[in-house]
């Protein structure tokens, strides 16, 4: 575990807490960094404070708790349905369709030498609302130009609240307006009277994704192998170094001897040399295993 240090000055924070509905002090942020981080594996540094204090300030309210200590009691009794929604407050979601669109026609590619295979399997480990999983989805969809292919996807993710909204597939267009015509068309259904303004994937293709939650950081994983593909996509900018080898040394046993693994782009899994080796464009291979 990285040993981390406030930064913040004690004027700053008296500053700060006389400014706030709630008091927050660095022991208290040093309390939820811990529980985070042996719970998730999530690494926060100083400088997410405020963005701590305003998330979880909504959960005093919802508790209608008066102060961090008590909140922090709460967890520290192993309340379960409240562990859950800190755990939902603490994860960031940001994701759109086609993020990184340099990975999808790899990808594409790379199914393409896979067909008669079958099942292929693809594990989305970081689905957020599920704009990841359903581009790959049409992605396997336009490689095979069908809906009727030889793939399992399995989406999971932390947090409870995203994995809803990913299998409902309901989006607004504000979500969906970098999607091209063509395949808003084939994919979307467009909504309208109530449901006007809204996109919601179509059944054919949300049957495609198994949705599930998993934790990283648990002992036990539902995951089938052999993977084909593993999308572990800015996942691991949010753990240290050692989590990071710990989670890569668990996901290299389960892929094929030719899956590839995709990363986000401000990611490097140069410390895993021995388990993974860069194809480029933030993509890994496994390192061949002693015969």
């Amino acid at each position: 575990m990285i040993e981390h240090k406030p930064s913040w000055s004690r004027a700053t924070a008296l500053r700060d807490a006389s400014e706030r509905e709630f008091a927050f002090t660095p022991a208290d942020f040093e309390c939820v960094r811990k529980l985070i981080h042996k719970h998730a594996g999530i690494s926060l540094s100083d400088a997410k404070q405020d963005m701590v204090y305003s998330r979880l300030a909504r959960r005093l309210r919802e508790t209608r708790l008066k102060s961090f200590g008590d909140y922090l009691a709460l967890l520290e009794r192993g309340d379960k349905t409240e562990w859950e929604k800190f755990v939902n407050s603490l994860t960031t979601n940001l994701t759109s369709f086609f993020r990184e669109p340099h990975h999808f026609p790899i990808l594409a590619e790379h199914l393409k030498k896979l067909q008669g295979r079958s099942p292929i399997r693809i594990w989305c480990s970081a689905s957020s609302t599920g704009e990841e999983p359903y581009s790959i989805a049409m992605t396997v969809v336009e490689t095979f130009n069908s809906f009727n292919v030889p793939v399992t996807i399995l989406a999971s993710d932390l947090d409870t609240s995203v994995l809803a909204s990913a299998a409902k597939g309901v989006y607004p267009l504000d979500r969906v307006e970098r999607i091209s015509r063509e395949r808003l068309s084939r994919f979307f259904v467009k909504g309208t009277g109530a449901q006007e303004g809204l996109f919601t994937v179509r059944p054919e293709l949300r049957r495609l994704i198994s949705f599930q939650r998993l934790n990283l950081l648990e002992p036990n994983w539902t995951v089938r192998a052999p993977l084909d593909v593993l999308f572990c996509r800015n996942v691991m900018i949010y753990f240290d170094k050692p989590t990071q080898l710990r989670i890569l040394s668990r996901f290299a046993p389960l892929m094929s001897d030719t899956g590839l693994l995709f990363a986000g782009h401000s990611e490097s899994f140069l410390h895993a040399a021995d388990l993974f080796r860069s194809q480029g464009k933030t993509v890994y291979e496994l390192v061949p295993r002693p015969r």
